[in-house]
């Protein structure tokens, strides 16, 4: 099953495919993705991937965090499920 990895501290250079190259070598990588702000189209320092197995994703964790990647030291950890929104909002109250 595969796993997905949350990536901080990414340099703003880092691009998906330098990024699948890095984690390749531990494993299968399922999908690389960088997160870049809406608005300016920069990236915001970090990514996600996901890695083919458990298996993979540990040893792709333990061989990864704390490591030097262009100039900067990655954060890498299992990603937490985001949480859910509420939905509504704006005004309320009662007119």
């Amino acid at each position: 099953m595969a796993k997905k990895l949350y990536v901080g501290n990414l340099s703003y250079n880092t691009t998906e495919d330098g990024l699948k190259n890095l984690f390749s070598g531990f494993g299968t990588v399922a999908s690389a993705k960088i997160i870049f702000d809406r608005e300016t189209g920069n990236s915001k320092g970090f990514g996600f991937i996901e890695m083919s197995s458990d298996e993979e994703a540990t040893a792709a964790i333990t061989g990864t965090n704390g490591r030097e990647f262009e100039g900067r030291q990655l954060r890498v950890n299992e990603a937490m499920d985001k949480p859910r929104r509420e939905r509504g909002g704006g005004g309320g109250g009662n007119w």
